[in-house]
């Protein structure tokens, strides 16, 4: 059973805390808690950390809207670090990318692993696209539509739905593909702008295809 009185707090009263997605895997990212951190990540079910720059407790996506949704916390055979497997919101690193645990090096290429990465190009396409909000380059047609705004984002959604519906009209599918692609690319945008995370939309696909199943 966890209890907060077994872990073994270093001298700051930190334990380190790994955090891992309960759906790919994947490490996505390791923290510090302390025991007022532990509590409130029990008591609110979201990763709550502290930080040993700002001195002060932080909440994961309080700022961003990434927020990780606990489900799983425990502590390892030493009791001094600290497992939390949770549900991802958005992406877990600051720079935008879905782990952060992006670099390394493959210390034997028979076995053909690799670095962790995106689980989908979905979720490649969905940090690319958070990344250019967050760290605008001049020129980038994504810049672009969110310097313009959520009407601008709306339009073009529009815009490309209609294209849609003309291409399935004509023959072969070649110009259909090509059309729900820019739809799609758009659909991202707008989730971007309105801090929607493609574990939201699996979420609720996942359950829409149990009622198709009933």
């Amino acid at each position: 059973m966890f209890k907060i009185n077994n872990i073994r707090f270093n001298e700051q009263g930190l334990v380190p805390a790994i955090v891992q997605d309960t759906q790919t895997k994947d490490v996505l990212m390791l923290a510090y808690m302390n025991e007022e951190s532990i509590n409130q990540t029990l008591e609110t079910g979201f990763a709550t950390f502290f930080s040993r720059s700002r001195q002060a407790i932080w909440k994961k996506g309080e700022t961003s809207g990434h927020f990780q949704s606990v489900k799983s916390i425990s502590y390892d055979c030493d009791q001094d670090s600290i497992l939390l497997q949770v549900e991802q919101v958005g992406v877990a690193c600051h720079t935008g990318t879905w782990s952060c645990f992006t670099e390394g090096v493959n210390l034997d290429p028979s076995l053909k692993i690799q670095p962790v990465k995106n689980e989908s190009l979905l979720i490649d396409l969905y940090e690319t696209i958070n990344e250019r909000k967050n760290n605008p380059i001049e020129g980038s047609y994504t810049t672009y539509l969110f310097n313009k705004g959520i009407d601008k984002i709306l339009k073009k959604i529009g815009e490309e739905s209609s294209e849609v519906i003309i291409a399935a009209k004509n023959e072969g599918t070649e110009e259909l593909i090509y059309e729900i692609s820019d739809l799609v690319y758009h659909a991202i945008v707008l989730m971007v702008e309105k801090g929607v995370a493609l574990t939201e939309i699996k979420n609720t696909l996942v359950n829409r295809k149990e009622k198709i199943k009933s």
